[in-house]
């Protein structure tokens, strides 16, 4: 990747203080050039420097801490961080990264150094802090404005990477995009914004952990490819343009305590042989396609989630998915006791097509507009036991019964309480 000329803000005067670790050593643009490769790590004022890069290659072989001051840098072409062992931090918000290029190339690349050369090399234990990347300067300042950058942050081959405190948005490629960032990818407490394709992509992840940040209008929320154990706990997820999660070829993960409002596509994805994935306590909102869509999917759980207001199909379980178990879940309108809240009160249930072995138990299903279970005729080996199913809307309740389960082969049903529909 080709590296190009990098400039700060004009209007912005460099000046920092920094107070050393007394395992560290600062170190001077002046006094580097007369070190030795091998000197200890080092905390690197960046406002020592003609621009971020040259501070990035200053830090030592040993790594060390890269202290960005306050301002707004304007690049043209990416930053290369290089060093394992190293932290890059800012001042917060007030440190402003501007990816001004047109080509689509990204804000920041983290590699090793010899990577393209060895694309089987490895770089460990990357830090990034506390500022913030965007992407186009056009896009950020008018929403209609197509981004024309690339990612905002790109990493390839970095084990134990750990971003958090960042602001990442309006970028033309993804917000952050790990790529065979194998061992223990951590993603906490940052904000991905209005990027055009994904605000977090995953490719090739082991131990995973995506926790408490914020999404929004990216075109989705996260994408998890080809990687295991992912832990995404406590993140808000609102309006984004397609879906909220989509997981593929992935196993042994859990998406709990999460909220994902207004997607316009799906809320959560599961596909090309997914297993032993758990989806629980979740609050998946008004989303315009659908709630959870298992259409690779085995031996997973989906439990105690609230699915209020989805339009499409709450649950859907296809053809190439099964032995999964459906319990405690709320399926629900806008009802507040006595009438709905939202004069368009969308409620949908489970849908199942060619899917086997699963259990739906001990869900309530409440003033849907669909049936509480629609199975066709391929389906089998399906148990509906113990739920509660009440205050079908009068309209629907003509169109369907509320269970659609008697042409499912293999289908046991009992133990359930219907209510009747309500005008």
């Amino acid at each position: 990747m080709k590296q190009l000329a990098l400039r700060p803000a004009a209007s912005y005067a460099l000046a920092v203080s920094i107070t050393l670790a007394t395992s560290t050593v600062a170190v001077s643009a002046e006094e580097q050039k007369a070190e030795s490769p091998k000197r200890p790590a080092a905390v690197i004022d960046a406002s020592q420097y003609p621009d971020l890069q040259a501070a990035f290659d200053a830090v030592p072989e040993a790594g060390g801490l890269v202290k960005l001051p306050p301002g707004e840098f304007e690049i043209s072409g990416p930053l290369i961080l290089s060093r394992g062992n190293t932290r890059v931090e800012g001042a917060g918000a007030a440190t402003s990264i501007v990816n001004c290029n047109q080509q689509g190339e990204p804000a920041l690349v983290i590699r090793a150094p010899d990577f393209e050369k060895n694309p089987k090399a490895r770089l460990w234990r990357v830090q990034l802090a506390d500022f913030r990347i965007s992407g186009d300067p056009d896009a950020v300042n008018n929403k209609s404005t197509q981004p024309k950058s690339g990612d905002g942050i790109f990493a390839q081959g970095v084990d134990e990477i750990y971003i958090h405190g960042m602001t990442v948005d309006h970028h033309g490629g993804h917000g952050i995009h790990l790529l065979n960032c194998h061992e223990d990818p951590r993603i906490a407490d940052s904000l991905m914004t209005y990027n055009v394709q994904a605000g977090l992509n995953i490719v090739g992840g082991h131990d995973i952990v995506v926790n408490a940040n914020h999404f929004e209008e990216n075109q989705d929320a996260l994408r998890c490819f080809d990687s295991f154990n992912l832990c995404m706990n406590g993140n808000n997820l609102d309006d984004h343009l397609g879906n909220g999660v989509v997981i593929e070829n992935t196993y042994g993960s859990v998406l709990s305590g999460n909220m994902i409002e207004e997607c316009n596509g799906i809320a959560v994805i599961l596909d090309r042989d997914c297993y032993g994935i758990t989806i629980s306590a979740n609050v998946i909102a008004h989303n315009m396609q659908g709630g959870v869509e298992l259409r690779d999917a085995w031996g997973c759980a989906v439990s105690a989630n609230t699915f209020t207001i989805i339009a499409g199909r709450a649950l859907y379980v296809g053809s190439a998915a099964g032995r999964i178990t459906v319990t405690g879940n709320n399926f629900s309108n806008s009802f507040i006791g006595g009438k709905p809240k939202r004069e368009e009160d969308i409620a949908t249930g489970i849908v199942l097509e060619g899917a086997c072995d699963v259990a739906v138990a001990g869900n309530i299903f409440s003033g849907l507009n669909t049936q509480a279970v629609a199975a066709d005729a391929q389906s089998r080996r399906i148990a509906f036991t113990g739920n509660l199913v009440t205050e079908v809307n009068q309209k629907a309740e003509k169109q369907c019964p509320p269970l659609g389960l008697d042409a499912a082969g293999e289908t046991l049903i009992e133990g359930n309480l219907i209510g009747q529909p309500q005008p």
